[in-house]
């Protein structure tokens, strides 16, 4: 399987593919990268340059169409940010001739990380001490991408304990460029989001996008951590 590298995440974070790496070479799948890729697009998209967007849509069709063709399974997302976004290119380049076609196999082909897991025996990856997690489960998951409840029930049956986080539908403010747009705003958000997920006395706080992350990181002592980092421990 391919796994989009992106731009944000390998910098500030690449150990989340690292172990994504770790987690699916246990189950028997190998993750490739092709080095043209990049940016999904996502960031250009919030910031009204839809024209460069495009383009970085392209490119990425581009640099994953031989490797579709030669028979990789699946484009995997670690960032549900950058899932939602890839899911969208056959929209996106709807009118392109050139591109089209395209990005329809391109966007049938993207799988976020956990929908590749929720189909594999999981009995690998029993920790030997769970810890007691807290999800955030970000608006680009459960909402644009239609999966709330599908990490949390990994989680569950490899052994880890999930407490419970009220109005776990609501956004935590990052957003992806909103906490930078409306910082008084996201930065309200991010405070009823880490009430609510530390309410229980979790361990550690775990997510699934890069952006929440970070934003989530820059205003608690506890650890967020990628729920993959998780899994991979």
């Amino acid at each position: 399987m391919l796994v989009l590298a992106g731009c944000v995440q390998p910098a500030i974070a690449p150990n989340i593919n690292a172990a994504a790496a770790r987690v699916l070479d246990r189950l028997g799948i190998s993750l490739i990268v092709a080095p043209e890729s990049g940016c999904c697009g996502a960031v250009s998209q919030h910031t009204s340059a839809p024209a460069d967007a495009l383009n970085f849509a392209r490119r990425n069709i581009d640099a994953w169409w031989l490797h579709l063709d030669a028979g990789v399974e699946a484009i995997v997302m670690t960032a549900s940010g950058c899932g939602v976004q890839v899911k969208e290119y056959g929209y996106y380049l709807r009118n392109d001739p050139a591109y089209a076609a395209k990005a329809e196999r391109v966007a049938a082909a993207v799988r976020d990380i956990a929908e590749i897991l929720r189909n594999e025996n999981l009995a690998k990856l029993k920790p030997s001490a769970p810890a007691k997690i807290a999800f955030q489960s970000p608006c680009t998951l459960q909402h644009g991408q239609k999966l709330g409840g599908v990490v949390e029930e990994i989680l569950q049956k490899v052994g880890f304990a999930l407490t419970a986080v009220p109005d776990g539908h609501l956004c935590c403010g990052s957003a992806g460029t909103y906490s930078i747009l409306h910082p008084i705003l996201s930065r309200r958000l991010r405070r009823n989001k880490l009430d609510a997920l530390t309410q229980n006395r979790p361990n550690v706080i775990a997510t699934a996008n890069i952006g929440c992350l970070t934003h989530l990181q820059a205003s608690t002592d506890l650890p967020v951590r990628h729920w993959i980092e998780l899994l991979a421990d």
